[in-house]
């Protein structure tokens, strides 16, 4: 987290906690002075029973001092109880407001960290792709490099659409607008059509592919090559160039289960359950060197949900990360 967040973070804990302080301190006087009132009443009752003690029998006066002795202790049980039924109240409502801040303020870094993530990946490509159409523009090139331009050129634009997919797919799935569509396809000849886009876009990268066929599922195609495009995306994005990336699919019983390994860094085990919230990424926005928007688990979860699908991440040995995606169909 920068500098200045942390000081806005820790500016607003001060103030809120001072603030708390505040409400817990007054609790505490109001307290002691109706505790004060109520001794001050119950002198006041005894000195009046003392002028009286002549006038009254043994018994009776026992009875009127020990009313005063009950009314009194009575009167503190209840501005105890009134004391602490408050305390609680106040303590509990200061966690909720205080996590909600919080809440409020990691959300707010982290829309900020995606739309600074989001105008690097966009103007990446868009930039690429015109200094290579300029290129072509105003030099007489070879068909050797004028087709190894377009073909680059046409990588960026699909990662371009990549990400706009990706962008516009969330926003209609969270707002409930995508019509999710069921129809019988062939998860296997799907996946097969991505890893083969990937291995066009990265010839150079290694993919060790064993996929059951026929593999029917009903799903919606785009939903369902979204997924597996992210996960090949991610596996890609954090394994060595020199190291396999490992593609299963397999029919088990009623389930159909979807696992993309790769060799990276892996995942630490409290960050597992984070990983597929919107906009969580790894790491530090100051030390992080792979891109992202932090998009790309979190519709995968989404489109694994909407499926009737289970997705998780496991540890692969000797190091990387296993995610799985189980169907059950």
């Amino acid at each position: 987290m920068p500098a200045s967040n942390k000081k806005r973070l820790l500016r607003t804990t001060f103030i809120f906690s001072t603030l708390l302080l505040y409400v817990i301190a007054a609790l505490v006087w109001w307290f002691i002075s109706l505790e004060r009132q109520n001794q001050k009443m119950a002198n006041d009752q005894y000195e009046s029973l003392l002028f009286k003690k002549d006038q009254l029998e043994l018994k009776e006066y026992n009875e009127v001092l020990f009313k005063i002795d009950a009314d009194t202790k009575r009167n503190t049980s209840k501005y105890i109880a009134e004391g602490i039924t408050f305390l609680a109240l106040i303590l509990v409502g200061a966690y909720f407001v205080f996590r909600s801040i919080r809440r409020q303020f990691k959300l707010q870094m982290q829309q900020q960290n995606f739309m600074m993530a989001v105008t690097h990946e966009l103007k990446t490509p868009v930039s690429v792709a015109r200094l290579n159409l300029e290129t072509l523009q105003k030099y007489s090139l070879g068909p050797e490099k004028q087709n190894k331009l377009i073909r680059n050129t046409l990588d960026e634009t699909t990662r371009l659409n990549f990400l706009i997919s990706n962008i516009l797919i969330s926003s209609q799935l969270e707002g409930n607008r995508y019509d999710t569509t069921k129809e019988d396809l062939n998860l296997s000849s799907l996946t097969l059509d991505c890893i083969d886009a990937f291995k066009k876009r990265f010839p150079e990268r290694i993919f060790n592919v064993k996929i059951e066929p026929d593999a029917d599922i009903k799903g919606d195609p785009l939903l369902l090559q979204i997924l597996a495009n992210n996960l090949l995306e991610n596996a890609i994005k954090y394994s060595p160039k020199d190291c396999p990336i490992i593609i299963l699919l397999k029919k088990e019983d009623r389930r159909i289960v979807l696992e993309i390994c790769d060799q990276g860094p892996g995942i630490p085990e409290e960050e597992k359950k984070k990983i597929f919230s919107k906009f969580y990424r790894i790491g530090s926005e100051e030390t992080r060197k792979t891109q992202g928007t932090g998009l790309g688990l979190y519709l995968c979860k989404n489109i694994a949900r909407k499926h009737n699908a289970d997705i998780l991440v496991t540890n692969q040995l000797p190091h990387g990360s296993n995610f799985v995606v189980t169907f059950h169909t």
